[in-house]
């Protein structure tokens, strides 16, 4: 055995109560009312040209696409503009060094339930595209703004916002507190539950928690066969939808799909343990088509593979997707692993209680990639001003701090975090400063896309034709 690691397993650790001791004496350092300070940086760079660059590195045709989903809502654009504040969060805010698995990209939209391997329902972050290890307060800060964005989207008056911070801070606190005096393995195997979700909503939240649950237990690869195939010449075919979803015989490098797809799924299958290579054996590929994903993820390369096992009721959809380093990079240390597709599943698997049993990744041409099912149980929250109740936005918020806290703990140092944060609401009060200064800074980059896109800057393909 390494020496090194022989010696840390036989060093003295830290108590629980000496790491909340550590926490609580960087609020000397950083005190928590300074996390709520936003000014924009005087070098700041323009946010068009920053998404102009990001645009350079994916299909050209597909990003007229993202600009027009971006420019939907102020809401949408901030989902886009992942890149956009983690430059401002680097050079604008404060940290207390106290890192983790940050998720890069953390929104209310990138929650939802989805099916643990024991076919269990639990909640949690459910995009992982741009995690690295980095400074906790990132994710949370991101997370705020996205609350202020989507209420204000909804028609969320202020005070609505503001409490949908304050839960969701709350939240995030009071379960790090919970979170630091749990045993390591219990902690790993902690959930959120379909149960919990329910025991924590009343009233209307409730109803429509209890819808998303019912309609997650229903998309199962069951469901996206009736829903997203056709029956052609006694085959079943997936559907297209050009240009979200097309047929391609050539990948954008020239590869012929077959040749592409083979070469991609023989390194997916040696990137899985055993064990799994054994279930995904017996499947063969039926279909594959082209789809676009997302808001931020538009442009970038992403395939649905319809595979069928034993016979015709016995469908299996993955989805393969391209990973492009994370919009953290810049600002902290690069990623441990050479392959990005396998930076996002041992993020996901650090972060989600109950990661897909089918993630892998493989490299294809100097293009990187990682593989998941597709719709196995999973539901999220629609943002529709005309589906969501907007006084249930403190229950919903709440929500994503607890399940914040839970990745953030499982990754990092939930006592020390904890002994920052504290019990107080100073916290809190500063992440409703911090929500408002920095949706005013959202607010004034979508129109300056806005008027680039009408200026011709840019360029924007409106989805309705």
């Amino acid at each position: 055995m390494d020496k090194s690691i022989l010696s840390h397993f036989q060093s003295e650790s830290q108590t629980v109560e000496e790491r909340i001791a550590l926490g609580k004496a960087l609020r000397k350092k950083f005190p928590r009312g300074e996390q709520g300070d936003y000014q924009p940086a005087p070098d700041r760079a323009d946010p068009v040209s920053v998404l102009i660059a990001q645009g350079e590195t994916r299909i050209p045709e597909l990003v007229p696409i993202r600009h027009a989903r971006m420019l939907t809502s102020p809401f949408a654009f901030l989902r886009g503009a992942a890149a956009i504040m983690a430059a401002d969060l680097a050079a604008s805010t404060k940290s207390t060094g106290i890192m983790v698995q940050a998720c890069g990209d953390m929104h209310v939209a990138n929650f939802g339930v989805f099916a643990s391997a024991e076919r269990n329902l639990v909640f949690g972050i459910n995009d992982f595209d741009e995690t690295l290890p980095g400074p906790w307060e990132w994710d949370v800060k991101r997370l705020v703004a996205s609350i202020v964005a989507s209420g204000k989207f909804l028609g969320a008056t202020d005070d609505i916002c503001k409490e949908g911070v304050l839960a969701a801070v709350k939240s995030y606190r009071n379960r790090m507190h919970e979170y630091a005096q749990m045993g390591y393995l219990e902690l790993w195997y902690a959930t959120i539950s379909e149960t919990d979700i329910l025991n924590t909503m009343t009233g209307s939240a409730r109803k429509k928690a209890q819808k998303i649950i019912g309609k997650a237990h229903e998309r199962t690869h069951m469901q996206v066969l009736g829903k997203l195939t056709d029956l052609v010449d006694s085959k079943f075919r997936l559907r297209e939808n050009a240009p979200f979803i097309v047929r391609e015989t050539h990948t954008q490098d020239g590869l012929p799909i077959n040749e592409a797809l083979s070469l991609g799924l023989e390194s997916y299958f040696l990137s899985m343990a055993d064990e799994r290579k054994t279930l995904l054996k017996n499947y063969r590929i039926t279909d594959v088509v082209r789809k676009v994903v997302g808001v931020g993820s538009v442009g970038t390369r992403c395939w649905v593979v319809f595979l069928t096992g034993n016979h015709h009721d016995d469908p299996l959809f993955l989805q393969i997707k391209e990973a492009k380093p994370s919009v953290l990079e810049p600002y902290l240390p690069t990623s441990m692993y050479a392959n990005q597709g396998q930076r996002v599943v041992i993020g996901q698997r650090l972060l989600q209680a109950a990661p897909d049993i089918l993630l892998g990744w493989f490299d294809l041409g100097g293009a990187q990639f990682y593989v998941r099912q597709l719709r196995d149980k999973k539901g999220g929250l629609e943002f529709d001003p005309e589906k969501v109740n907007v006084k249930n936005l403190d229950q919903y918020s709440a929500l994503c701090g607890w399940a914040l806290a839970l990745a953030h703990a499982k990754s990092g140092d939930a006592a020390m975090i904890a002994g920052y944060v504290g019990n107080s609401d100073e916290l809190d009060q500063a992440m409703v400063r911090f929500a408002y200064a920095y949706n005013e800074q959202t607010e004034k980059d979508y129109q300056a896309m806005a008027a680039a896109a009408m200026s011709g800057k840019i360029e924007v393909a409106h989805e309705g034709g």
